[in-house]
């Protein structure tokens, strides 16, 4: 357990200062890609309520993916973070400009009086941020634990989509069993389908 935690952390420094070397012309251009992508995912299409996460720093953006995703007329959540609970609470969003401010860690969350909580239960497809993913699904991330306990309340059906650039994704992480994965990646090359959730997928 401590030699992975300790792999955990050499690798996340190393991650994150691979993605930290973008430029922020890159990461608009690369999260421009991502975004087309994403979207003509028939699991993407189909989806009613989705779920983002709100970027910050050198993060795919998901600004223009929400704003886009609101003018299509899908109902959109947005995660509040518990920090005691060490979990999310999504959060329905409907004017990304009007109703968001600093939160958590700086991630932008709802302001008070725009907070609109639903059920994990009622999300058709959730988008999950990492400093990396590997080809099984597995994510690695701050550390904190927040998305795999949020993952574990989704139901089975739920689409689970990992937004990462390519630099992003390594052959294999360190994972344990209670390890939450993602059904989906995402990157700027291409997209990820995982055929199981523990075997290997398929670059479409």
């Amino acid at each position: 357990m401590e030699e992975e935690s300790v792999e955990k952390n050499r690798l996340r420094k190393e991650m994150l200062g691979r993605r930290s070397s973008l430029s922020l012309q890159a990461v608009i251009e690369k999260s421009n890609l991502i975004r087309k992508n994403l979207f003509a995912l028939p699991q993407f299409e189909v989806a009613k309520v989705v779920m983002f996460y709100v970027a910050k720093d050198n993060e795919v953006r998901t600004g223009e993916m929400i704003k886009e995703s609101l003018r299509m007329g899908k109902t959109v959540a947005v995660p509040i973070t518990r920090v005691k609970e060490r979990n999310l609470v999504p959060s329905l969003l409907t004017d990304y400009d009007l109703e968001l401010a600093p939160g958590t860690y700086r991630i932008l969350e709802p302001k008070e009086e725009y907070i609109r909580p639903i059920s994990p239960q009622e999300i058709d497809l959730v988008i999950v941020p990492a400093v990396a993913f590997d080809h099984r699904g597995s994510r690695l991330g701050f550390g904190g634990g927040f998305y795999d306990n949020f993952l574990r309340q989704v139901p089975p059906k739920t689409i689970r989509i990992g937004l990462a650039f390519q630099l992003q994704m390594v052959e294999g992480l360190p994972s344990q069993e209670k390890d939450e994965r993602v059904n989906i990646i995402v990157t700027e090359e291409g997209v990820l389908i995982l055929l199981t959730s523990r075997g290997e997928g398929d670059i479409i």
